[in-house]
């Protein structure tokens, strides 16, 4: 049997007695409170505390988890990368709190131009990033208009009367399908993509373009044969195979 007593909750209770994060009776359930303990320090190791996002914790997770579905079954998926333009000129000009009120207005905004599908994260500073699954050319680049357009709406009003008008500058890669990534160079990706809308004028939307599959039957066979049976490092290596006989046939074509 537990005692709650014993336990030394007393600053995890403090922890989550200051949020919105209801715990049952301390006496009630010993086992029911305990539970309850455990499972809302959870949930808010993976919540940024200032704008109710996803942390960059929870986002590495969902991102890895989203490259096997792709490599498995071909479905397309969208990473975007979003920063706030001269986001540093809103803190030096009105102050870091009035920063901070920026950061929770894009952040609600970012929440309702997505599906419950989709995972919204703070990346980081004035940057967020967007994992949207099953998710063809078209709407992607739609979604991230959608959301560049409603974050250029924005008016964040400020207590003297003054108010604050941000935009968005957001690139965005598809997973490669039917290929084993990773996290880092999906990301790289997107972030090149970022780069290039900050350089070309911030305030748009520069994707990467979805590349073009046709994949047969029997491929689609090949392909999730090995998958399915517990090999991780097929598609890997067999990339790798294929890499060093294209190096080959292109050094025997040069020399």
């Amino acid at each position: 049997m537990i005692d709650p007593h014993k336990l030394r909750l007393n600053d995890a209770r403090a922890l989550l007695e200051h949020g919105t994060y209801a715990l049952p009776e301390f006496g009630s359930d010993p086992h029911a409170y305990v539970q309850a303990v455990i499972d809302r320090l959870c949930e808010l190791s993976q919540k940024d505390p200032l704008t109710g996002l996803a942390n960059r914790r929870y986002f590495q997770n969902v991102l890895s988890r989203e490259i096997e579905v792709v490599a498995r079954s071909g479905e397309p998926a969208l990473l975007l990368m979003l920063d706030i333009d001269h986001f540093k000129h809103v803190n030096d000009t009105y102050g870091h709190p009035t920063g901070d009120v920026v950061l929770q207005a894009v952040a609600k905004t970012l929440a309702k131009c997505i599906r419950s599908m989709d995972t919204v994260a703070r990346f980081g500073g004035e940057e967020f990033v967007i994992i949207l699954p099953s998710c063809q050319g078209h709407y992607g680049h739609q979604v991230a208009e959608r959301i560049r357009e409603s974050v250029s709406a924005l008016r964040v009003s400020l207590p003297t009367g003054i108010s604050v008008r941000v935009t968005l500058s957001i690139g965005g890669a598809y997973a490669p399908r039917w290929v084993r990534s990773t996290p880092e160079l999906w990301v790289d990706r997107a972030d090149l993509e970022l780069y290039r809308a900050k350089s070309e004028g911030r305030n748009r939307v520069c994707i990467e373009p979805q590349p073009v599959l046709s994949v047969s039957a029997e491929e689609k066979s090949l392909l999730f044969g090995p998958l399915s049976l517990g090999d991780p490092a097929w598609i890997e290596s067999l990339a790798n195979e294929n890499s060093v006989g294209s190096s080959g046939s292109a050094m025997n074509r040069v020399n």
